[in-house]
């Protein structure tokens, strides 16, 4: 259960967190050692704690926290240090990423985001496009929105109205969210004087949907 509402951008700023990945490690009699994940992709966790400052962001953060009833409804997370497809000092563009390859039948295309370090990479699926900032672009040249092309912004799924041509490249830029919900259900403020006060922590993990 999800609802398509972004936890407030200035109390996520600061926040810590990143991604998790997990992995089984045995060692042997020998030494040697044996790692295997039961995972394909990251998970994402946050604390949103060191953004609350005020008595007013201490409403706001149990106002929303009420709202999603503790951990039962998923929400919008935007991580300030990873929201893009293009670095932070380049401007978005159609051709940032390549989500797929024509094949003249496919018209349905999911968002990714590729990161690469030498010659391994990893494609991370991108679920929750923000309204508006999605570019696509076919064999290098840009599309309309609307025209030859729909965003679902709940799935990140691009349909073409028309299927792109074989080996065509289908690329795309974009900003977004990451998909979390409460990683707890009790959420404990304190007033520190009659202007400030403080939630010490506010655990967020990454949901699949």
């Amino acid at each position: 259960m999800f609802h398509d509402v972004r936890f407030p951008t200035a109390l996520s700023f600061g926040a810590l967190g990143g991604p998790e990945r997990r992995t089984e490690i045995v060692t042997l009699a020998n030494g040697f050692e044996e790692r295997n994940t039961p995972w394909s992709h990251s998970r994402r966790r946050y604390d949103a704690g060191v953004g609350i400052r005020s008595l007013d962001d201490v409403e706001t953060v149990l106002a929303f926290f009420e709202a999603r009833q503790g951990q039962m409804f998923g929400f919008r997370w935007k991580d300030w240090a990873d929201f893009r497809s293009a670095a932070k000092s380049k401007d978005l563009g159609f051709d940032d990423q390549l989500i797929g390859m024509g094949d003249g039948m496919t018209t349905v295309h999911q968002l990714t985001k590729t990161y690469r370090s030498g010659e391994q990479s990893y494609v991370r699926p991108v679920r929750k496009p923000v309204l508006g900032s999605v570019r696509v672009g076919v064999a290098e040249q840009e599309l309309q929105e609307g025209i030859d092309y729909t965003v679902d912004y709940s799935t990140g799924e691009i349909t073409f109205d028309r299927a792109p041509d074989i080996e065509a490249e289908v690329t795309a830029g974009f900003e977004f969210d990451v998909p979390v919900r409460f990683d707890t259900g009790l959420l404990q403020a304190s007033v520190e004087n009659f202007e400030a006060g403080g939630v010490p922590s506010i655990p967020v993990v990454e949901i699949r949907i």
